[in-house]
């Protein structure tokens, strides 16, 4: 393909059906290359009969669906306007475009469709499939490159160039004037047009308990499959529900064995993700980014900060000593820290029963990860759910919608899920049929499914794989994977193999960050993004929390000062009592007592301010978590244990699935700047110079 690069020059010889990059400047955080495609926004859009439409236009109403024509909006006059690289020519006064045919809400796509440098359809104003691939293409695998952040441009949408040729411009003559100022007027047309849309700017929704944060840039236009957990990723289960009966069962089963838990509730705020178990100590620990223990609770009682120096002093968390250490991966793991710190009580108190035999932490921790692992192998917890689903699932209507723009946009999606087939199915019905258009169920939405995969062993070993072959869950061995099927066991390579796809084009969502995010991208480098609900609740106890922090910090910064002096007469004392001068002639020429008199009024101030800072510190991020803190941190500035898994392991991470609608499945995550050390005082000399 020969393509034109933004200077109007070609980047390589081939065939004469050659493009022009085309990427949207406000609508993405993509690099800045290309002019801003206004058309695209102002094709009609489907909505509601007697509903609201959501942002992504797909509402079931009261009575279907109709297709409408676009709300008025002011003319677009920015440079783009003017540019044959990004306008459809309108045609002439005499010759008005007749109104588009209704259609129906999806169309039907192959369960398999490769995606080559296809023409694709979407010109602006409504025109028809035909007419639109006559002006755009999609970059396919073999003809894309690399661009200056290092992702591949295979996705990107271009507009032929035998078009610009008819248009009468190319990508140089075109635009006029500097670059910086025309992605500066097209930036903020774009931002007019996007408000009159009712569209919120990815700048706005990043920095909202909605966003999707990026840790590593992602290119999600070279993305070919995206692939899904299920369990507290597609399906978010209301913790107080579900955990609070595995929590139930699990305590049952321990009664069974002779334990005492009569007078025990279920606590959720007892624990945040996160965390993680000391089998050794009987503890729950949290830890930053280093490993070092930062806040301790040994059973269900918080310990001060001298007594968890004197527990650890400098020791650090290794979580690959798997036999001391278990990390809190997941809201999976709430009933089960729960059920230990409780258990650990009842030892120190000595409840325990003789016949239990000796009993230590560990021990006491083997017997509580017994117990709820009966609590789910047996049944009777998943049975109930499968019964009265509403109970336990909170629903999410945006969520299939983001999947379907997905599968529009031709990613070819997969759900892989350690859930057996009959409550995937069940669960997978009730979550998303009711909110699919056009009688699509769940099953519509996903080229592969694949339960019972065993995870993290899935993207590691090979496994017998099983075809499902029946609504009744009847199987039979198979030995490949192919698109439609459904399937149980099997690995990751089998499936890498069926789909002719490896590595960087493959994105696997789940909530789990070793079984789902870390195993994915250290065995195979798939992409990866990690489901965290919590993080909505953080998000909004930051910003009720600013005010406070900011006098915490405040109130920090006056004792440096303060303390900066006290240092500097310490050391002019230290070096009078050497008979050495001090540091300046002033401080040498301060007689002792107005020496002595300066440090203790220092003092005084310090120790004051100690007083103010210590519970102050002690309490910040209490509106998370009272004994926690912050989920993300660890102390006032350091990141959390927790954290540093997440920018190591997720390429992306969020809070829900259905954040994606708000996004569009062509978006260019970039990473933000990561602050060092001298970041802050190499800013403050400039300022000064």
């Amino acid at each position: 393909m020969f393509q034109v690069d933004v200077a109007g020059g070609p980047t390589t010889s081939s065939p004469p059906r050659s493009t022009v990059p085309l990427t949207p400047l406000a609508s993405q955080q993509t690099p800045p290359s290309t002019p801003f495609l206004a058309g695209a926004l102002l094709s009609p859009r489907l909505l509601p009969r007697g509903g609201q439409s959501d942002i992504s236009g797909h509402v079931r109403g009261n009575g279907g669906f109709r297709r409408a024509r676009a709300p008025h909006l002011p003319p677009y006059t920015g440079a783009a306007a003017a540019s044959a690289e990004v306008q459809t020519p309108a045609p002439p006064p005499s010759s008005p475009r007749p109104p588009p045919a209704p259609s129906p809400l999806v169309a039907p796509v192959p369960r398999a469709r490769p995606r080559h440098a296809d023409s694709v359809g979407g010109g602006s104003g409504g025109r028809g499939e035909e007419e639109g691939e006559s002006y755009f293409s999609v970059t396919s695998s073999r003809l894309s490159q690399v661009d200056y952040l290092g992702e591949s441009t295979k996705g990107d949408l271009n507009v032929r160039r035998e078009h610009l040729d008819a248009l009468g411009g190319n990508g140089k003559s075109t635009l006029h004037g500097p670059i910086e100022e025309i992605a500066w007027k097209e930036a903020r047309e774009a931002e007019l047009l996007l408000r009159n849309l009712g569209i919120a700017d990815p700048f706005s929704v990043r920095n909202s308990p909605r966003g999707i944060f990026c840790t590593r840039t992602l290119n999600l236009r070279s993305i070919s499959v995206i692939g899904y957990d299920m369990d507290y990723t597609l399906i978010h289960y209301n913790v107080m529900a579900w955990e609070g009966r595995a929590y139930d069962y699990g305590m049952a089963n321990l009664k069974s064995m002779g334990f005492p838990v009569d007078d025990l509730q279920f606590d959720p705020d007892l624990v945040i993700r996160g965390l993680i178990m000391d089998k050794d100590k009987g503890n729950l620990v949290k830890a930053d980014r280093f490993g070092y223990i930062k806040r301790v609770m040994h059973g269900t009682q918080m310990l001060s900060t001298r007594a968890v120096s004197e527990i650890y002093g400098r020791e650090l968390v290794d979580l690959r000593k798997e036999s001391r250490w278990e990390f809190l991966n997941t809201l999976f793991s709430v009933s089960e820290a729960v059920m230990f710190m409780q258990m650990v009580d009842k030892l120190d108190q000595g409840l325990m029963p003789a016949e239990l035999g000796p009993l230590d932490y560990k021990g006491l921790y083997n017997a509580v990860s017994k117990a709820l692992f009966r609590a789910h192998v047996e049944g009777q917890l998943k049975s109930e759910i499968i019964a009265e689903p509403e109970r336990f699932v909170e629903p999410d209507p945006e969520l299939p919608l983001a999947l379907l723009d997905q599968k529009e946009a031709g990613k070819r999606l997969l759900l892989i899920t350690n859930s057996d087939y009959h409550y995937t199915n069940k669960m997978m019905n009730h979550a998303f049929n009711r909110f699919l258009p056009n009688d699509m169920t769940w099953r519509d939405l996903f080229e592969m499914v694949i339960v019972s995969a065993r995870k993290p062993e899935f993207f590691q070993l090979s496994h017998p794989l099983y075809e499902v072959v029946t609504k009744d869950g009847l199987m039979r061995p198979c030995f490949k994977v192919n698109s439609g099927g459904l399937y149980s066991g099997g690995s990751a390579h089998m499936v890498e193999k069926s789909l002719d796809i490896h590595g960087d084009e493959i994105l696997y969502v789940g909530d789990h960050i070793y079984t789902d995010v870390s195993q994915s991208k250290v065995h195979l480098r798939w992409r990866t993004a990690l489901i965290c609900r919590e993080l909505e609740d953080e998000f909004d106890a930051l910003i009720r929390s600013h005010t406070k922090k900011e006098q915490l910090i405040a109130i920090m910064q006056q004792k440096e000062i303060v303390g900066d002096l006290f240092n500097q007469l310490r050391l002019a004392l230290q070096r009078r009592t050497n008979s050495r001068p001090a540091q300046t002639l002033a401080a040498t020429c301060m007689d002792d007592q107005e020496l002595a008199e300066s440090m203790q009024k220092l003092l005084i101030v310090m120790q004051r301010l100690d007083e103010k800072i210590a519970p102050m510190l002690e309490s910040d991020g209490e509106l998370f978590n009272k004994r926690w803190g912050w989920l993300s941190r660890s102390g006032l500035w350091d990141k959390s244990h927790l954290t540093r898994q997440i920018e190591k392991y997720a390429d992306i991470y969020t809070s829900r699935v259905s954040n994606f609608l708000h996004y569009t499945p062509f978006m260019y995550f970039q990473s933000q700047e990561q602050t060092l050390g001298h970041d802050v005082h190499s800013y403050s000399r400039r300022q000064q110079h």
